[in-house]
């Protein structure tokens, strides 16, 4: 068997966790200016985006508003509104950057329906390619990141910054 190296898990593994009853992750990331390090790559007036630090394929990425609701029955029109457009400006800013073949775009609401926050609603946007789907996540339980997430973290907020 072959070992496979992720060194950038290290930081979560080691890193503080968030007590359970205090904000969520997104939270704290949407209250703090350290877009870099957060991984967030646009921000609008009631919601931001992120790449997924743990992510199922490359460019996977959430859209998240900045007040913590568990379902979308917690947003007012406005918010609603603007959440569906970031989605969309993000998904051209993925197809303009990494040219996938299509689109995983979905919402995992409570813990039952596989949300790992659920207190807080979150939309993630996963890029996929034709033949994505191989032995390594089928097999191996493994998915293989063909570039560093902040190398494109930075190419996407530029390609964000026009869309």
């Amino acid at each position: 068997m072959e070992p496979l190296h992720a060194p950038w898990r290290i930081a979560y593994i080691l890193g503080p966790k968030t007590p359970h009853g205090d904000v969520s992750v997104f939270s704290r990331i949407g209250n703090d200016s350290d877009d870099e390090t957060n991984l967030v790559i646009a921000r609008s007036k009631s919601c931001f985006a992120l790449l997924n630090s743990y992510p199922y394929t490359g460019g996977h990425l959430m859209v998240v508003p900045y007040r913590e609701v568990p379902d979308f029955h917690g947003l007012i029109e406005d918010e609603l509104l603007d959440l569906v457009l970031l989605l969309r400006r993000c998904q051209t800013a993925l197809t303009e950057i990494m040219k996938p073949d299509g689109f995983n775009i979905g919402v995992n609401l409570g813990q039952v329906a596989g949300a790992g926050i659920a207190s807080h609603l979150h939309i993630h946007i996963v890029p996929r390619w034709k033949g994505d789907t191989n032995f390594m996540p089928v097999l191996a339980a493994t998915t293989v990141l063909p570039e560093a997430l902040r190398d494109l973290a930075a190419k996407l907020r530029s390609a964000l910054q026009t869309v």
